[in-house]
C-alpha cells in the first residue's frame, strides 16, 4: 500500500477517534443520561427533561469543544517548537508564556486586596482573569520577540524564554509567600487548569485565536519541513530565517497563550503528543504531522479529561495532575524504548 494511502487512513483513524472520545466524554458525568436521551438532544429535537438538555448544551459540549482546542492547540505548538528549536524536549511554553500567564493571575489575584473590596470583586471576576493572564503572555512575547530581532542563534532564545520562566516564577513564588491563604488557595486551583467552566461565548473567542494559530501553522508548513535540516541549509534555499521564525513563535503565543488564558496552565501535552504521533506515523513531513497532531493532541486531551471525572463518581480530578500523570509516564517510555527521541 503506498504510504500516501498510508497516511491518509490512519489520519481518517485518528480523525474517527476523536469523535468517539468527544461522544464518551460527552456521555459521562456525576449526573446519569441515558445515551439515548444523549443522542436525541445532540442530533434532534431534545427531550423532556429540561436538566439534562441543559447539562448537555451548556456545560458537557462546551466543555468536549474546550478539550479539543486546548489538546489540538497545545500540540501543535509543541510540534512548531520541537521543529523550530530542533529540540525534542521544547514545548509551547519554552518561550515563557506560561509563566507569564500565571504571573498576570497571580498579580491579580494575591494583590485584589491590596484594592479593596469593590476593586476585589471586580479583578477576580472570570474575565479579568482571562485578561491578566493574557496580558501576561503578551508582555513576555514582547520581550522575546526584541530579543529574538537582535538575536540570529534560535537556541538563544530558547534559554531567553527559560530565563523569563525563571524570573516570572520567582515574582509568583515572593507574592504566595506574603498572601494570605485564602488568595494562595485560589491561585493554586487556577493552576490545576479547568476545562468546564468555559461558556459559548468564551470557547467561541478560544476558537478564534485557535484557527488563527493553526492557519499560521499551516502556512510554515513547507518551510517547518525545511529547518528540520538545519537553518543554515535553509537559508541557502531561499527559506528567510527571521520572518519565519517570528510567524512560529506568533502562533504559538496565540495558541499557548489563549488556552492558558481561558482553561489555565496544562502540561505536558504539547511535549508528548508530537513524539506518540511520530510513532504511529513515522514520518517528519508536516503536512501530515501537523493534521495528525491536531486530532492526537484533541484524542489524548479528551481522554484525559474522561479519566479527570473519575467515572461513576462525584468527583473531578485537575486536569493539570491528569496530563502530568499522562504525559509524563509517556517521554520516560519513548526514552526508554527508542533511547532516543525520533526527531
Amino acid at each position: 500500500m503506498p504510504y500516501t494511502a498510508r497516511y491518509k487512513g490512519l489520519l481518517l483513524l485518528l480523525f474517527i477517534l476523536v469523535i468517539l472520545m468527544a461522544l464518551v466524554n460527552v456521555s459521562l458525568g456525576s449526573v446519569e443520561i441515558p445515551l439515548k436521551d444523549i443522542f436525541s438532544i445532540l442530533f434532534t429535537k431534545g427531550t423532556n427533561q429540561e436538566s439534562w438538555q441543559y447539562i448537555i448544551l451548556e456545560y458537557r459540549l462546551p466543555k468536549v469543544f474546550t478539550a479539543i482546542f486546548t489538546g489540538s492547540g497545545l500540540a501543535v505548538s509543541g510540534l512548531l517548537m520541537q521543529t523550530l528549536f530542533r529540540n525534542p524536549l521544547a514545548g509551547p511554553y519554552v518561550l515563557g508564556l506560561s509563566s507569564g500567564a500565571s504571573l498576570g493571575v497571580a498579580i491579580v489575584i494575591m494583590g485584589a486586596s491590596v484594592f479593596g473590596a469593590g476593586a476585589a470583586a471586580f479583578l477576580l471576576s472570570k474575565w479579568s482573569l482571562v485578561i491578566a493572564s493574557s496580558l501576561g503572555s503578551l508582555l513576555v512575547l514582547l520581550a522575546v520577540l526584541m530579543a529574538s530581532a537582535k538575536l540570529r542563534d534560535t537556541m538563544a532564545i530558547l534559554i531567553i524564554g527559560l530565563m523569563f520562566a525563571s524570573l516570572t516564577a520567582a515574582v509568583v513564588s515572593v507574592l504566595a509567600y506574603f498572601s494570605p491563604a485564602e488568595q494562595l488557595q485560589q491561585y493554586i486551583f487556577w493552576s490545576f487548569g479547568s476545562l468546564g467552566n468555559l461558556s459559548w461565548q468564551e470557547v467561541s473567542i478560544l476558537a478564534i485565536f485557535w484557527f488563527l494559530g493553526i492557519v499560521l501553522a499551516v502556512f510554515c508548513i513547507k518551510n517547518l519541513n525545511t529547518l528540520l535540516l538545519g537553518e543554515n541549509y535553509a537559508r541557502s534555499l531561499g527559506v528567510k530565517i527571521s520572518t519565519n521564525r517570528f510567524i512560529i513563535i506568533i502562533a504559538t503565543s496565540l495558541l499557548a497563550g489563549s488556552i492558558t488564558a481561558f482553561a489555565g496552565p496544562i502540561a505536558f501535552v504539547g511535549l508528548a503528543v508530537p513524539h506518540l504521533i511520530r510513532q504511529v506515523i513515522p514520518t517528519n513531513d508536516h503536512k501530515i504531522l501537523l493534521p495528525a497532531v491536531i486530532f492526537g493532541g484533541a484524542i489524548l486531551m479528551l481522554v484525559c479529561d474522561i479519566a479527570a471525572q473519575l467515572p461513576g463518581t462525584e468527583y473531578t480530578l485537575p486536569i493539570n495532575a491528569i496530563t502530568s500523570l499522562v504525559g509524563a509516564p509517556v517521554v520516560i517510555w519513548l526514552l526508554i524504548r527508542k533511547r532516543k527521541f525520533i526527531f
